[in-house]
């Protein structure tokens, strides 16, 4: 079995894209490695295969966001404008688990682009898909209250698990867009409150219909 087969979009290309893709040789990355930095060249086009990338950006004043996380049958929208544009990378990228991948060549990218109509169809799709979501995180950030966000988050962490979250309150602070002192005042207010359970590296939701109704702005 080929890499190919656990990419089904890919798979399904014209036999000689899937041909230069056949030649490649996947990656495994540990949890922690880091992909690229803001200011270098973008090397080529990330093929997920399994776990998660996350791409964060970190400004001036060090506070960082996460921009996005490219999962299997996602793309990172950083490297597609590299590759398009000729413009190098500004924000960081970093495995946030165990994972496999495939890294497409700058030259075999633009000759697939050039040449494949199937290729060419995936690869826009995707940068579609993800500019919108990058769209709804900017209004998230301009409009939407911290405390509104940080339930979403909490919800959605939630509802991939069971039992307690694991995850620090500056990884919080990141996924969210705010400071880790804003996230730690929050969540000491929530379990006053009964909303939830801080522990080291935790967070436990104990009331969901309480964060469900801040995350909705209801409250």
């Amino acid at each position: 079995m080929t890499w190919l087969e656990k990419a089904a979009p890919l798979n399904r290309l014209d036999p000689d894209a899937r041909s230069v893709l056949a030649r490649l040789t996947p990656m495994q990355l540990p949890a922690g490695a880091v992909l690229f930095h803001p200011g270098e060249a973008v090397k080529g086009y990330a093929i997920v295969l399994s776990g998660r990338v996350d791409v964060s950006l970190t400004g001036a004043s060090g506070r960082e966001i996460l921009l996005y996380s490219v999962v299997p049958g996602q793309s990172c929208i950083q490297s597609t404008m590299g590759l398009l544009g000729g413009s190098d990378y500004t924000a960081e990228a970093v495995t946030s688990t165990s994972t496999e991948l495939v890294l497409l060549p700058r030259d075999k990218f633009l000759t697939l682009v050039d040449t494949s109509p199937g290729f060419r169809t995936i690869v826009f799709r995707a940068f579609a898909d993800r500019m919108q979501l990058m769209m709804q995180l900017l209004e998230k950030v301009a409009f939407q209250r911290v405390e509104c966000r940080l339930a979403e988050r909490l919800v959605a962490l939630a509802n991939t698990t069971t039992g307690p979250i694991s995850i620090t309150q500056a990884e919080l602070a990141t996924q969210v867009g705010s400071a880790r002192e804003v996230i730690s005042r929050r969540l000491d207010a929530w379990a006053r409150r009964g909303f939830v359970r801080t522990g080291r590296g935790t967070v436990e939701i104990l009331d969901p219909a309480a964060l469900d109704d801040i995350a909705s702005d209801a409250v």
